[in-house]
């Protein structure tokens, strides 16, 4: 039985309709989801409207109305429950007693019969039918395109009248519907969509095996039913073809993570640049719109305009025990997509659900595992790529979340009895690594992974909870207070790729020697050099590009960790018929 996340929706904006005539699946993304994401379109979009978007002028009421009426209001909100839509109407003028809503785009005015595209005369209709509705004389609208200046007049004919009331209930029914749309398929809308990060068509068609017919995303799209999460897992997945699947967002992620360890240290905010000062002197700067995350170590002040600027532009800062501990994350208040959430406790409540995607996890960390060590082991015993393909085949077959452990557990142990063999030959205390041991570790490298393992969780917390994911509730690693299950579960397949590898590199390469290290009894930490150092071989890690296994293109490891987060969530939704864990060739 589908459930209603939406039982009754709120007044429809004429925005989302248009988003709706354009993609459904943008409309429930943005509508129903509450996702957002801007680029360089939305932006622009954003400084053609800044006039408008500010109220102002007289908007009379229509009794007042009269022929020789000249009204020219920005910024006018008008709304009728009966109809079930609201607008908020850029410029509104007056022509002979009747008002005419005026819509302002960035772009140029198409060539077409019509004159505007389909979507904007269907918003520009639906403003002057809420016009009516509230008692006004509305028999056109104006489509104001600023690139060229053009004003494109919209009759509100019977036949437009009536494709706007048709595609308006449509809408309401897909926001009730629970379901979202599939994606435009090999669509041209898709590169320049605003959420097409969010959405990943071509990965999600590719992965549904719908990537090779025609573009067929209509209002129609509201009835297609998708199998729930539980049903989807069952579905076999065919093997990936190779097909090509276009990558439609950056590479990389720009913008910056930001690192203070001082302690001591505070930061400002000066206008728009975030100052890290010692002693209230600045000793560096860095601008807002240049951060992507802001890790403060132990004892780091953040002042309470710095920490609102940071929020309100939606970057997380991550305050890290001095050791590098994860102890507490400063966000925005909580992604808006409560769906996506609702269907994760669900999922969470189905054992045999979790034990599927547990296996998938532990999966992809053994193949990964026996990768690092094929790829990079010296005089390795042939033994143990045997032994973790054999558990790694364990795995596919195990039936209990209780044997899944014991199994995960034996491939651990057997991947870091041959850890060293990763090591150049020749190297001396205090590199040489026995084995695993933790709380507190007991030797360098093992302080080198614990504090790698802490810095991966964090970046896969980031993920997480940017997709709306609870990052408490996992499917593998059972709840317990304070534990973020769900960041644990989805950082096991990159254990091996990205924190081992960094170790590995920074041991190799020399970059981190014996002073970087401190003993305290029997615990051994870093140094803050050796956590600075360590920390920007980590960066370099992150950023660095790899290929995508499954489609086929290149981008940086953190940009993975956000894709495989989002692939989990169409999982869960229903959308893709089970998660395939990330692995190298």
């Amino acid at each position: 039985m589908k459930e209603n996340f939406l039982a009754t929706p709120d007044l429809i904006p004429a925005r989302m309709l248009n988003e709706y005539v354009y993609c459904p699946r943008l409309f429930y993304l943005e509508y129903v989801q509450r996702e957002w994401a801007e680029n360089v379109d939305v932006l622009e979009g954003r400084f053609v409207h800044r006039r408008v978007d500010r109220p102002g002028g007289p908007a009379p009421v229509p009794a007042e109305i009269t022929a020789e009426s000249k009204i020219h209001a920005r910024s006018v909100e008008v709304g009728c429950p009966e109809l079930g839509a609201v607008a908020v109407i850029d410029l509104l003028e007056s022509d002979d007693g009747q008002v005419v809503p005026v819509d302002y785009k960035r772009g140029a005015a198409p060539d077409l019969p019509e004159g505007a595209w389909e979507p904007e005369r269907i918003q520009v209709c639906l403003q002057g039918l809420l016009l009516r509705a509230n008692g006004y004389r509305s028999g056109y609208g104006i489509i104001y395109y600023a690139a060229d200046k053009t004003r494109v007049r919209v009759d509100f004919t019977p036949v437009l009248i009536a494709r706007t009331k048709q595609l308006l209930a449509a809408a309401r029914a897909l926001a009730v519907s629970g379901t979202i749309p599939p994606p435009l398929v090999n669509s041209n809308k898709c590169p320049r969509c605003s959420l097409v990060g969010i959405c990943l068509p071509d990965e999600i068609n590719f992965l549904r095996g719908d990537d090779k017919v025609d573009d067929r995303a209509s209002e129609a799209t509201a009835a297609t039913v998708l199998p729930s999460a539980a049903e989807a897992a069952e579905v076999a997945l065919p093997v990936p073809t190779g097909r090509e699947v276009r990558r439609l967002v950056p590479a990389r992620d720009d913008n910056k993570a930001v690192y203070v360890q001082g302690q001591g240290y505070a930061l400002g905010l000066n206008g728009t640049v975030l100052e890290i000062r010692d002693k209230g002197q600045a000793v560096d700067a860095v601008r807002l719109v240049e951060i992507s995350q802001v890790n403060l170590f132990g004892n780091v002040q953040i002042s309470a305009q710095a920490l609102r600027a940071l929020v309100n532009r939606e970057v997380p800062v991550l305050h890290l025990s001095y050791g590098g501990w994860l102890q507490a994350v400063t966000t925005a208040p909580p992604h808006k997509n409560i769906e996506l959430r609702q269907r994760q406790f669900q999922a969470a409540g189905d054992p045999g659900f979790c034990l599927r995607l547990a296996k998938a996890f532990v999966s992809g960390k053994i193949r990964n595992s026996r990768l690092l060590l094929r790829r990079n082991g010296r005089q390795l015993d042939p033994d143990v790529l045997s032994q973790l393909a054999a558990l790694r085949g364990a795995v596919e077959r195990c039936e209990e979340l209780s044997s899944l452990l014991g199994i995960e557990g034996n491939a651990a142990r057997e991947y870091f009895r041959h850890f060293p063999a990763m090591f150049k030959p020749g190297n001396e205390p205090p590199f040489d690594f026995t084995g695993r041991n933790r709380r507190p570790p007991k030797d360098p490298v093992n302080a080198l992974l614990s504090f790698a393992y802490s810095l991966l969780v964090k970046e896969m917390m980031v993920a997480v909870i940017g997709v709306g994911f609870d990052p408490h509730l996992g499917f593998y690693h059972q709840p317990r207070y304070g534990r973020p299950a769900l960041a644990l579960d989805l950082m096991e397949e990159f254990r091996p790729l990205v924190a081992d590898s960094v170790v590995i590199t920074v041991i190799n390469n020399g970059e981190i020697g014996p002073s970087d290290f401190i003993q305290r009894g029997e615990a051994v930490a870093l140094t803050p050099r050796g956590r600075k150092t360590f920390i920007e071989a980590f960066e370099r890690r992150l950023d660095q590009l790899v290929t995508h296994p499954v489609f086929n293109y290149q981008v940086s490891y953190r940009r993975i960790f956000e894709i495989q987060a989002r692939l989990l969530a169409r999982t869960l939704m229903g959308e893709i018929p089970r998660y395939i864990p990330f692995v190298t060739r």
